[in-house]
């Protein structure tokens, strides 16, 4: 005679339960969810372009173009987490790329190597970032008016060093470089690559990116914890000016030349990325995986967009839907959080 089975305990089903809804509440859950939309805009641009989506060459298009927002948003993700904002990468980019265009520059690189003119290009990247955060750290101004101000002072700084000229780039070897595909992908869709790997190691396993955590989810409290909070937010705009600078330079390379008006509104593109992937804009929280699902997702609608001869308008109606059905569904979740 055999005994009947034991039923399960309820506390084991309440405890499977609740392991199930941090899962999904989770960095997993999340980054899930976002595949998810990813595979659905695939299969609906399949549907409505057939071939013309489906190609190799669209899909290295959409590689290409997702590589420089993809960068700038890797920046953008690091000063989101620490409660911040950056509203002038855009400017930042275009700046770099008509100071590394300039006939000076190009004169020394053809002096000695192009990677002067990358160098350039860096170095004003970082410059201009390391503004950003001696204004917002030290001044204590707000994040949003200092940004402000840096996106309309780059801008023009840029467009008295240009004259509002075109600026090409005349060095042969720079634009082989950047015009490469090693294993059949583009050169941008490595450097992209490279940056992402590096930001998710910096953001997830070094003290660097534990401490911009703490800063966002709580700056008075990493400030009596003995973190030096107004040096390390210096740190993290000056690292969001760098990936401009490299977006300035991946810029270059994909249109070989510079001019003010490169990057234009591309910080609302980074901050829309960032946000749909699923950092917190109030900071304490931040992914890079995310990020980088969030920018292919905008790059790929912005692709199906195209394809299907939609208007630039109705574009950004779609986007704007989604960024605030992403900060709705952050809401939503942080209160739940907040009650558990």
């Amino acid at each position: 005679m055999t005994r009947p089975l034991a039923e399960p305990p309820a506390d084991t089903e309440k405890h499977d339960g609740t392991r199930r809804r941090a899962w999904l509440h989770g960095a997993a859950g999340r980054n899930l969810g976002l595949v998810v939309a990813l595979l659905l805009l695939c299969v609906f641009g399949v549907i409505s372009g057939g071939e013309r989506f489906a190609n190799i060459d669209n899909v290295m298009t959409i590689l290409r173009l997702a590589a420089v927002i993809g960068v700038l948003a890797i920046g953008m993700t690091f000063v989101i987490t620490s409660g911040g904002i950056d509203l002038s990468v855009g400017s930042v980019m275009g700046l770099t790329t008509v100071w590394a265009t300039t006939l000076a520059t190009q004169s020394m690189a053809e002096n000695s190597h192009w990677i002067v003119i990358v160098s350039t290009a860096l170095v004003v990247g970082i410059a201009a970032g390391a503004i950003n955060g001696v204004i917002i750290a030290y001044g204590r101004v707000v994040p949003f008016i200092a940004t402000l101000a840096m996106l309309a002072s780059a801008r023009g700084l840029a467009e008295m060093i240009s004259n509002r000229q075109t600026q090409r780039v005349e060095s042969g070897a720079f634009i082989d470089f950047f015009r490469s595909e090693p294993l059949g992908i583009p050169i941008l869709v490595w450097i992209f690559a490279a940056v992402a790997v590096a930001g998710w190691f910096l953001l997830n396993r070094t003290t660097f990116g534990r401490r911009t955590v703490a800063i966002g989810g709580n700056a008075e409290a990493s400030r009596l914890a003995g973190i030096k909070v107004q040096r390390h937010t210096l740190y993290i705009y000056a690292l969001a000016g760098l990936t401009a600078g490299i977006a300035g330079v991946m810029m270059l390379g994909r249109t070989t030349a510079g001019t003010s008006t490169h990057g234009m509104l591309y910080e609302l593109d980074a901050i829309a990325a960032v946000v749909v992937g699923g950092t917190l804009l109030i900071g304490g929280r931040g992914t890079i995986v995310g990020t980088v699902f969030g920018v292919l997702i905008f790059t790929i609608l912005t692709n199906v967009f195209t394809i299907n001869n939609m208007s630039t308008s109705a574009q950004l109606v779609a986007k704007g839907a989604i960024i605030v059905a992403a900060v709705l569904l952050q809401q939503r979740f942080a209160n739940r959080s907040k009650s558990t």
